[in-house]
């Protein structure tokens, strides 16, 4: 537990430096709310609103680290701590941190043409009334099977968080960086190795890897893993995401490395990558069939190979580690599940997101969930979500069956094209 609170010291510090680059000010409520008369303020009462200005720009500033690293949605109000400072009764007071909603109907918007109906029910039903989206892949195919919230997932991309060390370890890896065994040292009693770093997320550990990497083997990768452009295969409504032209001014290659600062994944980019790895180093064009006769006619579409088969092997215990006693163990099912979570706030919006795949049964699905909003959003609770999605699957025997999809068990007479 040692690492894991030296975690979240550095994932402050992160913040720390990120806010002062860009410039950020803390807030502070103005003295005048304790009452007094300036031209009679007595050195008593000024140094208490001093003490209490200053209390309250620190409270300002720590609720403003946490909101980075995703640890604490809602601070109580300066002003409680300010009024603490003239003898009145202290009243917490929280204020929303988030623009987004956490709760909606995320299947309002939703076209379910051609989808998989019972991977959508299950998807669906697990996302609940979460505000975010579930995107299901078949890996050795690049089809997606359904996608939950079409306009969100389909959209410009969000930060992707800690789901960046999936690239970060393999571009690691690839350069002879790291070893699966090999300890990156904190200070001199503390170390973690790459399966332990990926199962509990550990910033401190990647953004070393990042600093050692450079920006340009970093660019020269994430390029190659397929960040920065379309996933999809003529899928109508997909934005690309986006990679930074330069290392971020706020925290340089650690915070991109660690956080993916100032970069833009959509799920799809991840769940195209998360195929790769799942099927052994072919990056799939994912495609989406909108109707019975697409789904009849489909053909898979390889975008690349990725020259990570022999790397593969070495990040699977870290990310099945991370659901077996890591970040995300509410994933954890009789089965195989292996994946990685991502927390962090983008702007004023909470970011929960977790990629997974299953190694067990006949068949192999990519899960990707990502949830936005506030307190709830966060990559643990996706990562309960795909659990779900695997849990309600198991119960229908989904993954037992070993015969490939065709259009008849994907779509049901009673329910086909109409909606």
């Amino acid at each position: 537990m040692k690492g894991y609170r030296i975690q979240i010291s550095r994932a402050l510090v992160c913040a720390v430096a990120a806010g002062l680059a860009a410039g950020a000010a803390f807030a502070v409520t103005p003295a005048s709310t304790v009452k007094h008369h300036p031209r009679k303020k007595t050195a008593a009462v000024a140094a208490k609103t001093s003490g209490a200005t200053a209390h309250a720009t620190t409270v300002h500033a720590v609720s403003a680290l946490h909101a980075k690293a995703g640890i604490v949605a809602a601070p109580p109000a300066v002003a409680s701590s300010v009024a603490s400072a003239s003898a009145t009764p202290r009243k917490k007071v929280y204020v929303q941190t988030w623009d987004e909603p956490t709760y909606k109907d995320s299947t309002s918007a939703d076209k379910i043409d051609g989808e998989d109906l019972e991977i959508r029910k299950a998807a669906a039903d697990a996302l609940g009334p979460y505000n975010g989206s579930v995107v299901v892949v078949d890996p050795n195919t690049g089809r997606v099977l359904t996608i939950v919230n079409q306009p969100l997932a389909l959209s410009g991309g969000f930060q992707p968080c800690s789901t960046v060390k999936v690239s970060v370890a393999l571009a690691a890896l690839r350069e002879g960086i790291v070893k699966r065994t090999s300890p990156i040292k904190f200070y001199s009693r503390n170390s973690l190795d790459l399966t332990d770093a990926l199962a509990y997320s550990n910033n401190y550990y990647f953004a070393n890897l990042g600093v050692e990497l450079g920006y340009e083997r970093m660019n020269y990768y994430a390029h190659l893993f397929g960040y920065g452009e379309k996933a999809g295969l003529h899928i109508e409504g997909e934005q690309p995401g986006a990679f930074p032209p330069a290392p971020p001014k706020n925290g340089g290659m650690g915070m991109l490395t660690s956080f993916g600062e100032e970069i833009s994944q959509t799920p799809l980019e991840f769940a195209a990558l998360l195929s790769a790895v799942a099927n052994g180093g072919t990056l799939y064009w994912m495609q989406y069939p909108r109707s019975e006769e697409d789904v009849a006619n489909f053909q898979p579409e390889v975008k690349r190979h990725l020259d990570i088969a022999d790397l593969i092997d070495t990040v699977k215990p870290g990310m099945k580690g991370a659901v077996d006693f890591g970040t995300a163990r509410r994933a954890k099912q009789d089965d195989v599940i292996l994946g990685k979570t991502g927390t962090c706030s983008e702007g004023r919006t909470h970011l929960g997101w977790f990629g997974s795949f299953n190694e067990s049964g006949g068949r192999k699905l990519v899960v990707v969930v990502m949830l936005t909003g506030g307190r709830p959003s966060i990559g643990p609770t996706a990562s309960g979500v795909a659990g779900d999605v695997y849990r309600r699957l198991a119960e229908e025997n989904f993954f037992k069956t070993t015969a490939p999809l065709t259009p008849a068990s994907i779509l049901s007479p009673q329910i086909c094209c109409s909606r």
